[in-house]
């Protein structure tokens, strides 16, 4: 008897929702970065970046209001209190280092300080963010014996993005150019994400840098606006990440005076340059929504209030009715009338109007006279899609990026640990 053939190795897996390439991003004075393995994920594959900034350098960030959190949300908050100095970030992938309590705030602050000694600077000023598995303390000694080996460099960022990934089909990349003072800065960005990501931040990290020189309070109030309408805006599956961050760090490389405040009109080019830069970033991850094959974008207009309409639109994103019903391209727009009616918001039933595209599913509170199921059927065969539904209150307004519902997406966290 012949010995039996080896079980084929599955093929790689990307979402044929991912970008053709990854960007060219611009490069940014006053960062150098490293990565490295710590066998901390279950495969043999990169799980640190590790960042070095100028003394300069101020930081701010916005975090995950999972009640839970984890040890490197807790120590980030503590280390930008004040001025907000930052000297390096260090990330890994593979342990979340949530959930592990006093064990797991030992672990982060032995990081930092091994990242700090790497650098040249106190452990303090060193930002953590980790992704992974809940309730497993990290494995600090692993980071400790990796980051030494780590050579600080020019920052590649693709190597950087890929080190970051966890269930992520492919990395996440954006990047934008403009003008303090006539003076040209420059703005990148990575991230990650593809599961457990809903509004209020979701199982995402994301790490934007800058040559600009602007004050770590006017930093954090232009990323606080702008996360609201971009990583705030977003959903794959309704569930809220213990880990969630988004980091923006600006070197003061670049020669303009340093912006002191939010209100100086100085800072509207870098703010619309940081809003294309947050927003790309956003939607790559819902593009990377595990087992995705639809963007959807769900649009609500008509609501009693801008707040009313977000809501709106989160329930009918995170409707796995809805979203199944997109997966099989099925138009099934009594699905999202239902969702509207359960999201517990002042409504004028006589006049919801749902429409797919270009196409009207229903009108003033009815099925369109115009209804075409071919038309509509043949819509839905896109991989990009715009829902956009008027609830006849007022003018309130929302705009939320979803996905479909697939069966991979169960294969994918059902199989997560195993």
């Amino acid at each position: 008897m012949s010995a039996a053939k080896p079980a084929a190795a599955k093929a790689a897996l990307v979402s044929p929702l991912a970008p053709s390439r990854f960007p060219d991003l611009p490069a940014i004075a006053g960062v150098k970065s490293a990565t490295g393995r710590a066998g901390l994920y279950k495969h043999a594959r990169p799980d640190l970046a590790l960042f070095a900034l100028t003394p300069e350098t101020r930081a701010a960030g916005v975090f995950t209001t999972n009640a839970v959190g984890s040890a490197p949300t807790d120590w980030c908050k503590l280390a930008l209190k004040g001025a907000g100095a930052a000297r390096g970030l260090l990330v890994n992938a593979g342990c979340a280092n949530s959930f592990t309590g006093a064990a797991g705030d030992a672990a982060a602050k032995r990081t930092a300080q091994a990242a700090g000694a790497v650098i040249g600077a106190s452990g303090e000023s060193i930002l953590l963010a980790s992704t992974g598995v809940i309730g497993v303390v990290l494995d600090d000694a692993k980071v400790a014996a990796a980051l030494p080996e780590m050579t600080l460099a020019p920052v590649d960022w693709p190597a950087a993005a890929r080190a970051i990934m966890t269930t992520d089909t492919f990395p996440k990349g954006a990047g934008a150019t403009a003008k303090i003072d006539g003076v040209k800065v420059s703005i990148s960005g990575i991230a990650k994400g593809s599961g457990m990501i809903a509004p209020d931040m979701a199982t995402m990290l994301a790490f934007v840098f800058t040559d600009a020189a602007i004050s770590a309070s006017a930093l954090k109030a232009v990323l606080k606006e702008e996360t609201d309408a971009s990583f705030n805006a977003i959903t794959v599956d309704g569930d809220r990440s213990t880990n969630d961050c988004v980091l923006l760090f600006a070197t003061a490389a670049a020669k303009h005076a340093p912006v002191k405040s939010v209100a100086d009109p100085r800072l509207a080019d870098f703010r619309k340059a940081l809003k294309k830069v947050l927003a790309d970033l956003a939607i790559q991850i819902v593009r990377d929504g595990e087992g995705a094959t639809k963007l959807v974008a769900v649009k609500v207009k008509g609501a009693k209030s801008d707040a009313s309409a977000k809501i709106i639109a989160r329930t009918i994103s995170e409707s796995p009715l809805v979203k199944t019903a997109i997966a099989g391209e099925d138009a099934n727009w009594g699905r999202i009338v239902m969702a509207i009616g359960r999201a517990d918001q002042p409504v004028v039933r006589e006049k919801i109007a749902v429409k797919f595209g270009p196409h009207w599913a229903a009108r003033n509170g009815a099925v369109s006279k115009t209804y075409d199921e071919g038309a509509m059927s043949a819509y839905m065969k896109r991989s990009e899609l715009e829902i956009t539904i008027d609830v006849g209150v007022g003018d309130g307004e929302a705009v939320m990026h979803t996905c479909d519902l697939t069966k991979r997406y169960i294969e994918i966290n059902g199989d997560y640990r195993s």
